[in-house]
């Protein structure tokens, strides 16, 4: 991806403290897609904060409306909505109480042209109310085509993907540790939670298909940039990553920690553009020599 905000939409839309990482799904996500599915408008609007009124960023502009994402998601399913799925990309707690939420949600409508996917990138603030949450902020894109992509896709993307961004010198070390004793390379994947298309290599990297390349030639290190693209811009100069380029970009390593290749020109940043040939092909390419 170009940018963070380009196609994943991470800003916090309040300033809370340092976020901490959740290890477990969010269950009032469930009741929100129910009343979506159903077209339940009531049950919709019941989700979202009216005192003070949710905050919405969306293409238009900003607003104070409780009702600017009901009105919009009841628009949406009366558009002949199937397949409705908000997949998780992040669940961040930054204080007790509030859980904010990264998602890509995907569906289809019904057009001129047939039933045809998109897919909305947001952003959800939820907070404790009572004995419930309701959404105090969100942020979405509008409504785009969600094209194919002929890497496999993770149905339940993994929120823990990458660690905080301070683990990753002391994960590259040990990395690097373990392929002095096993003969193998380290690849360094930069990108963040946030970023779907990184979520889709690593479902590649594990596919039927690839894992056995990867796990035979390869350690892997996710390394965390921020949702800013701001964290761990050291690494990125050491290992010559221009990160504007997009993530998810790729460093490989020898064992010694010497630089074998590193990403240059957004090679995989872009999951509709690749296939799991391209993949198979990088890795026989950057694979270590065989021993004798």
């Amino acid at each position: 991806m170009k940018t963070a905000r380009a196609v994943c939409v991470v800003a916090l839309l309040i300033s809370w403290p340092v976020a901490a990482r959740a290890q477990s799904r969010f269950e009032p996500l469930d009741g929100w897609k129910t009343a979506v599915v159903a077209n339940n408008q009531a049950a919709l609007a019941a989700f979202y904060s009216t005192n003070p009124p949710a905050q919405n960023q969306i293409p238009q502009g900003n607003t104070r409306d409780a009702g600017e994402e009901p009105r919009f998601w009841s628009a949406v399913a009366a558009q002949g909505l199937s397949d409705f799925e908000p997949k998780v990309l992040e669940i961040l707690r930054p204080q007790t109480g509030v859980v904010e939420l990264v998602l890509r949600i995907e569906f289809k409508l019904k057009t001129s042209s047939g039933v045809q996917p998109f897919v909305v990138e947001a952003a959800q603030v939820w907070a404790q109310q009572g004995d419930g949450w309701q959404i105090l902020a969100t942020q979405r894109s509008d409504p785009e085509p969600n094209p194919p992509r002929r890497l496999p896709v993770p149905t339940k993307p993994n929120t823990d993907l990458y660690p905080p961004p301070e683990e990753a010198q002391p994960e590259i070390n040990a990395a690097l540790a373990s392929a002095a004793k096993d003969h193998k390379r380290v690849i360094l994947v930069f990108g963040g939670n946030w970023c779907y298309d990184c979520h889709v290599l690593d479902a590649t990297f594990h596919s039927k298909a690839i894992a056995p390349l990867v796990n035979a030639n390869f350690h892997v290190v996710h390394v965390n940039i921020g949702e800013e693209y701001d964290k761990n811009l050291d690494l990125a100069a050491k290992y010559q990553v221009p990160l504007k380029k997009g993530v998810p970009a790729l460093v490989v390593l020898d064992p010694s920690g010497k630089l074998v290749y590193s990403q240059q020109a957004g090679e995989f940043e872009n999951s509709t553009r690749i296939g799991p040939a391209d993949v198979t092909a990088f890795l026989k390419k950057w694979a270590p020599p065989r021993q004798n």
